[in-house]
């Protein structure tokens, strides 16, 4: 090979390598980390850059706008990640990414009915005023999911029921859905994980129909053993029987005393 043609491709070589790093990364890492037992559909949602006034055509019943994700039950933690493009053309339509959607499902059982589940957000905003990425280029966001417990049907069998809330900087569970908001600008190259753990105890999904007692909790009696909701209206030496997602029949959850 001549030398003149050697310098040609080092050249062409060089130039290539310089256009790829000059190019602006345009993509982010979102993580997920999810507690033992958990599912998750994720769904990255796409709108017209601010000023933009285009649309996008729906194609046979699909959205070309929404990139969608699914991730399987593992016995244990585990974490979900995806690259996610900061901005996308469809149609002619320049898109920016707006939000991230999120589908929990858990099992608390065996059956294949004992799932409970519940969503969060990440908004993906423009304004300056809200925290930025951290200079280790990862934001977390934190959250907690709770299983909550009840009874229901004839032998007052137990059901759960999931709640995934936020969590403030000092570890307390706030009221709005896990998940939070993200600078846009400040996402490009980075890392965006929004961090799930579970609950130590579960509690009571409703007020007054429970006592806290050795072992666990006693299911008030009510009116009578027929009577569904059986609020304790001040009666705590009176309770029911309940029915565990085995099957046995028990005096207290969740220890079965």
């Amino acid at each position: 090979m001549s030398r003149r043609v050697m310098s040609v491709l080092l050249a062409l070589g060089l130039a290539g390598l310089f256009g790829c790093a000059g190019k602006p990364v345009d993509r982010f890492t979102l993580e997920v980390d999810l507690p033992p037992e958990f599912e998750l559909k994720t769904a990255a949602n796409y709108l017209p850059a601010t000023g933009e006034t285009c649309t996008v055509p729906a194609r046979r019943g699909k959205r070309p706008e929404r990139k969608v994700f699914f991730s399987d039950y593992k016995p244990g933690p585990s974490r979900v990640s995806y690259e996610l493009p900061l901005s996308e053309t469809v149609a002619g339509c320049p898109l920016v990414l707006r939000s991230v959607e999120f589908d929990f499902y858990a099992r608390w059982g065996k059956r294949s009915a004992d799932v409970g589940g519940d969503m969060a957000n990440i908004y993906i905003s423009d304004r300056l005023d809200i925290p930025g990425m951290p200079e280790s280029g990862v934001q977390e966001l934190p959250g907690q999911c709770q299983w909550w417990f009840r009874t229901v049907g004839p032998v007052h069998g137990i059901r759960k029921i999931l709640q995934c809330r936020s969590l403030d900087a000092a570890g307390q569970v706030q009221k709005t859905r896990a998940g939070g908001v993200a600078q846009r600008d400040q996402l490009a190259g980075k890392t965006l994980r929004m961090v799930l753990r579970l609950a130590e105890e579960e509690r009571p999904a409703v007020d007054d129909n429970w006592v806290a007692v050795s072992g666990g909790w006693k299911r008030c009696r009510g009116k009578s053993f027929e009577d569904r909701d059986a609020y304790c209206n001040g009666d705590i030496t009176n309770f029911k029987p309940i029915k565990m997602p085995d099957g046995r029949i028990c005096d207290v959850y969740p220890s079965c005393k």
